[in-house]
This record gives structure tokens, sequence and C-alpha cells, in this order.
């Protein structure tokens, strides 16, 4: 491959990730079609809490938090090194650490395998 075809190739490859035509974007775009981060969960002290959508939060419910989807967005949540994958409804905003790109309640958390590590890498995609 010459030098010319080399740099033409790098150019889109960067083009098309910055762009998300790569089939991923940044974890804070309000209108992601897929994500690839980190998962964590919360559950037991927040059990009952009012989550910001103004439900109650339920831990055995399959919910999760994230910082821009609006609420009621359903989404497809998969380990890909497991293949595990389950599917929650967002109705809480979060997750408020750095490098994580959604919350899940325990039930969810549990279905993906991730209860005794506490996160996981996963790939968030919307299905509705």
């Amino acid at each position: 491959m010459g030098a010319m075809t080399r740099s033409a190739l790098a150019i889109c490859l960067a083009i098309s990730l910055s762009t998300g035509l790569a089939g991923t974007v940044q974890a804070h775009d309000a209108s992601p079609n897929a994500q690839r981060g980190v998962a964590s969960y919360y559950s037991d002290r927040f059990q009952g809490r009012t989550t910001a959508s103004g439900e109650p939060f339920d831990q055995q419910a399959l919910t999760a938090a994230h910082p821009s989807l609006p609420f009621g967005t359903r989404v497809r949540v998969t380990r890909p090194d497991t293949g595990n994958a389950v599917e929650v409804l967002i109705n809480d905003r979060g997750p408020f650490v750095k490098g994580r790109i959604i919350d899940l309640s325990k039930r969810a958390a549990r279905k993906l395998g991730m209860l005794h590590r506490g996160t996981a890498p996963v790939l968030v995609t919307r299905v509705d």
C-alpha cells in the first residue's frame, strides 16, 4: 500500500470515528446508535429513593441511569466479553463517575454477571 493510500485510509478512519459513522459515539451524545464503555450498578442504598424521572428506584426492576437518553428509552446492554445481554428502561440520570456510560439496577447487573466485580465493559444499543 502506498504512502498516499495509507494517509487517505487513516483520514477516512479518523473522520468515521469522530462522526459516529463507525457505529459508536461519544458517551454523552444525546442520541447514540451504540456506545462502548463501562457499566456499573447501584442498588441497596438507593432502594425506594426517587429517580430523576420521578419513579421510585427498584433494584429488582430492569432499569438504568444514563446521562442523556430520554426517560422511557429502551436499550440493550451487552457484555462483549461474555455475550450476556439485558434490555433495560432508562429512568434515571447518571452515572456520575468518569469513564462510565450507564448505571444498571442490581437485577440487570446480575443478568450481565457483573455483581461481584461491580463494573464491566459493555455495548449499549437503543432498541426503540
